[in-house]
């Protein structure tokens, strides 16, 4: 099973993905939890402002210093990181190999041989996921494709060769 997954085809910049990595990503989402929840439009500046905010009252309320309550936060997180499944949204990727600008269709490509055409607009929404309770995908993996609705939540589209712009 190779590890590595390409992003290839009508891109600017030909890159490949290192979902072992991805466990230390900020972006990581738990999978347990993500496709019940009502999604969001993600908004860099209102996020900063409400972590700043947050912070902030946390100060103002019990002073600046590291309140014991941090420290189990600390370690709730890291507890979650061994036993979560974590999925990692595929859009940053996508945006950052640069589709050219005639490219409409998008392939997964997995298993021997298989495909999934999906059209471009449809694979920035796409959810990689890459960790089931702590581990690995090694069986089926090393990456399930989830749609961004959820639809294939219970069959996503298991051993990922790669991807291409068409």
């Amino acid at each position: 099973m190779e590890t590595i997954i390409p992003i290839t085809g009508r891109v600017k910049y030909k890159i490949t993905l290192d979902p072992g990595v991805w466990i230390f990503d900020d972006r990581k989402l738990d999978l347990n939890t993500y496709f019940s929840e009502t999604q969001k439009n993600d908004d860099a500046l209102e996020e900063y402002t409400k972590s700043v905010s947050k912070h902030w009252d946390r100060e103002i309320m019990e002073g600046a210093v590291y309140p014991p309550t941090l420290k189990t936060e600390v370690k709730f997180e890291k507890e979650k990181v061994l036993t979560g499944t974590f999925g990692i949204p595929f859009k940053p990727f996508l945006v950052n190999a640069e589709p050219d600008q005639t490219a409409k269709t998008f392939v997964i490509e997995y298993g021997n041989d298989d495909q999934v055409a999906l059209p471009l607009e449809e694979a920035s929404g796409l959810i990689l996921g890459f960790s089931k309770d702590g581990k690995p995908l090694k069986e089926d993996g090393p990456l399930h494709v989830y749609y961004q609705d959820g639809s294939n939540k219970e069959n996503p589209i298991k051993n990922v060769t790669g991807f291409k712009v068409e």
